[in-house]
């Protein structure tokens, strides 16, 4: 006689944005920044939260930003321009930023970025960058980035949080961009279920779970993608995604790429 499997205790998150997070310069303390504005919602940051920080913001603190009047373009940085039709000096960067060109046509670049990600334009977006000509790259290392505002929260306010940092991306095969994490520390950003069993006893074979992505979704979800001015978002509750990992586990090595 089968045995039906107890369910899981109900599940439930609360979500909200920071809305007093001001324009970020070069230089500025996030951490600091996030733990002021989470006092002003009265909402104090506690223990456990999941905090998504837009891409963004983190660039830009990091001093991410460069004007394009600055770069000065290769000879083959040329030659891709006149190709898509692009900008010289975005595609020198462009280049920059890339390991591997995966595809290009007039007006598009598809590029595997140096942190694994394959994007369009590597990831450098002019969008809410200033109207002075600038753009902005991802962080460095975003991983490390998320674990740098996660410890200095820690250390300023005692709380012990999760950070995200997302971007917004494309996806193959599907319309439209999501929020995807491109920095993650503090939980179990790849989450592998194989091995455990579904409810009628069968092992999953090959259950493995963004869990760093949908939660990178869920916080893009109220932050929006244009003028919203709401770059931090957080989720309070996600206690089954305690854990350790990066968003660096979420890439697909390029030798297990079938659509290459």
């Amino acid at each position: 006689m089968m045995v039906t499997p107890m369910p899981s205790p109900a599940r439930r998150i609360e979500i909200f944005t920071l809305d007093t997070v001001p324009e970020i310069q070069p230089g500025t303390d996030l951490a600091g920044i996030i733990i002021e504005a989470a006092s002003d919602v009265r909402s104090p940051l506690k223990d456990g939260d999941v905090l998504v920080v837009a891409q963004k913001i983190v660039s830009k603190s990091e001093g991410r930003i460069v004007l394009l009047e600055d770069v000065e373009p290769s000879v083959e940085a040329l030659s891709l321009a006149n190709e898509t039709e692009k900008d010289p000096r975005l595609v020198e960067l462009i280049l920059s930023e890339a390991t591997e060109i995966v595809r290009s046509r007039p007006g598009l670049i598809i590029a595997r970025h140096r942190n694994g990600c394959v994007v369009a334009n590597a990831a450098i977006d002019a969008s809410n960058a200033g109207n002075d000509g600038s753009v902005i790259l991802l962080p460095e290392n975003a991983d490390q980035s998320a674990k740098t505002i996660a410890q200095k929260i820690q250390k300023l306010a005692g709380t012990m949080v999760a950070v995200v940092i997302n971007d917004s991306m494309g996806r193959a095969w599907r319309k439209g961009t999501t929020g995807t994490a491109i920095g993650s520390y503090g939980l179990e950003a790849l989450q592998d279920r194989r091995g455990d069993k579904d409810r009628d006893g069968m092992e999953l074979q090959s259950s493995e779970i963004a869990i760093a992505d949908e939660v990178a979704a869920a916080g893009s979800l109220l932050m929006g993608q244009g003028a919203e001015g709401l770059p931090v978002v957080i989720l309070r509750g996600v206690t089954w995604a305690n854990g350790n990992g990066s968003a660096v586990d979420l890439v697909r090595p390029p030798e297990q790429d079938l659509f290459r």
